[in-house]
């Protein structure tokens, strides 16, 4: 599981992230989800403020992005209130990262469906690439995270990097996107299983036959 402890503050953590505030584009994001919520309920935006400023820390060191302390006082104080329940929603949630990760955040899924079709050949995959759960690589490249199940179960073994989920994987299908990715290419994203669309039954479809290729809407012929 990820570590949730988060990154310790200090004098150049200060100097680095002390002065963060929303770019010009993220504060107008910023004051158009602050108004979806009532008035008194504005604290209700914690969440999308946290992701939004993960991002834009992301943007500025070319990474997934992290949530320094800095940055979630900026965000207590922008939201008016006590900071220990903004670290208290971000220490909660693994989709916020509280110490630094690289360029690639790669989570690789460890619940049982993923572990029963193999996903610690991933790991290994992950490993012979010198990856270390909770650590990033010295050329700042890759961050590994074993996570909990996120939704992918009929597409198991399946790995999340940064935004995009990787699904019906092998350690060879997953040495390629990594290599396509330290190249600067985008892999195809999903399942990776070679004639499979989503997650219809592989090489066994019987019913929806036309969503092999696209998704197709059916509504008109119910």
């Amino acid at each position: 599981m990820a570590d949730r402890a988060p990154h310790p503050d200090s004098p150049e953590l200060r100097a680095r992230w002390g002065n963060f505030i929303w770019n010009e584009a993220n504060q107008a994001k910023a004051k158009e989800i602050v108004a979806r919520y009532p008035e008194g309920r504005q604290r209700s935006a914690v969440m999308p403020l946290l992701d939004l400023a993960q991002r834009q820390v992301g943007e500025e060191t070319n990474t997934q992005g992290w949530l320094p302390i800095p940055v979630m006082e900026y965000l207590a104080a922008y939201l008016d209130m006590p900071v220990i329940r903004v670290l208290e929603v971000a220490s909660f949630y693994t989709m916020y990262n509280i110490a630094p990760v690289g360029r690639f955040h790669v989570q690789v899924c460890g619940t049982t469906p993923c572990v029963l079709r193999g996903s610690d050949d991933l790991l290994e995959t992950c490993y012979k690439r010198g990856m270390k759960q909770g650590h990033t690589t010295a050329d700042g490249l890759w961050t590994l995270t074993e996570v909990e199940c996120m939704g992918n179960c009929a597409t198991a073994p399946m790995v999340q990097i940064n935004d995009a989920n990787y699904e019906d994987l092998t350690a060879d299908r997953l040495d390629v996107v990594l290599d396509l990715l330290a190249r600067g290419e985008q892999p195809k994203e999903g399942t990776q299983e070679p004639g499979r669309h989503t997650s219809e039954p592989a090489n066994a479809l019987s019913t929806l036959k036309d969503m092999v290729t696209e998704n197709h809407d059916y509504r008109s012929a119910w």
